[in-house]
């Protein structure tokens, strides 16, 4: 993967001033903490349901699709950490694990991922980036927003319109990556086989409601919202500092908008090659250097800073939140 993006000079690039050790110790994989990250969403899903199940009220139901939705948006965010080559120290081990048991179940690619992923790293909120031209100049990345409005686009993802809107806008994007013919063969094997299973077990109503109702409405809302965080909504995308923003989440937020640290994702883009159970000792390393400490868009909170920066524009156009006031 690109180290930075290398569209920024001079003035608008942000000079790397932190310790290369550090960068490089930071950058070691510990493959054990990716299984537990795995391993735990799983576990969450499955405990999840497990309650629904033994309450059999409409409201644990409800709370269950929520965080079922929130653990399927951990999992892309994990086939983020595999199309980076984060998860295993072997390509291959990363490849396999990562389709199989996180981009898979949510009708995704490792590798279709990655091709796009790639670009946007390499050329961010460009022309040459798939994943902002694939957005730009659409209703619900067009910023500042009326309340009106944005509240209209998170009930498109409960009425699942918006959500197969964005199923269907991502599937050309990720359909573009070289595959092999054994992954393929493998791919399409892994869904007839969960059908035959899921056929003799006669627990499809069960799949549609613990799995295709979550993946049609939050999960995908969820998927919006942390788009939006990362690079619209009162940006300067003539500096480095400013193209990408960072959120503070609150404990609860966590779960469903910032699962493993994606809201570190300024710091993700300056260093890709550090897997995100270590993106918040980079985040208090470069904290410790004024230049980004000043700079750096850092947003607190998605329901409360975020919707401030997304409703309403600032005096000059850009809002770059100041870390010492985030903090009060």
């Amino acid at each position: 993967m690109v180290s930075a993006e290398s569209r920024f000079v001079g003035e608008g690039r942000y000079p790397r001033t932190i310790d290369a050790a550090l960068i490089k110790r930071l950058s070691i994989l510990q493959p054990g903490r990716g299984v537990f990250a795995i391993a735990f969403d799983w576990a969450v899903i499955a405990a999840a349901i497990v309650a629904s199940e033994q309450a059999g009220r409409l409201w644990v139901y409800l709370l269950a699709v929520a965080i079922i939705a929130g653990r399927m948006h951990a999992l892309a965010v994990l086939m983020h950490e595999g199309a980076h080559f984060r998860l295993f120290n072997s390509r291959r081990m990363n490849d396999w694990i990562s389709d199989i048991f996180v981009a898979w179940p949510i009708f995704a690619t490792t590798g279709g991922y990655r091709r796009n992923h790639t670009l946007h790293h390499r050329h961010a909120n460009t022309a040459d980036d798939p994943d902002w031209t694939s957005k730009l100049g659409a209703a619900s990345f067009t910023f500042p927003q009326k309340a009106v409005s944005a509240g209209l686009h998170l009930l498109g993802y409960l009425t699942t319109i918006a959500s197969v809107r964005d199923a269907v806008r991502l599937q050309p994007l990720m359909a573009v990556a070289p595959v092999t013919r054994a992954r393929r063969l493998a791919r399409w094997g892994y869904y007839a086989g969960l059908a035959v299973l899921v056929t003799a077990l006669g627990v499809w109503p069960k799949v549609i409601l613990y799995w295709i109702v979550p993946y049609f409405t939050l999960f995908f809302l969820f998927q919006h919202v942390r788009s939006v965080a990362e690079h619209f909504g009162s940006m300067t995308y003539s500096s480095e500092l400013g193209s990408t923003r960072s959120v503070r989440p609150y404990l609860w937020e966590r779960w469903f908008f910032a699962p493993h640290h994606i809201n570190r994702h300024l710091e993700h883009h300056l260093y890709p090659g550090i897997p995100f159970y270590n993106l918040p000792a980079l985040h208090d390393a470069l904290m410790r250097d004024p230049a980004f400490a000043s700079s750096a868009h850092v947003t607190r909170g998605y329901t409360t800073g975020l919707v401030r920066e997304c409703l309403a524009k600032a005096s000059d156009g850009t809002i770059h939140a100041n870390w010492q006031e985030q903090t009060k």
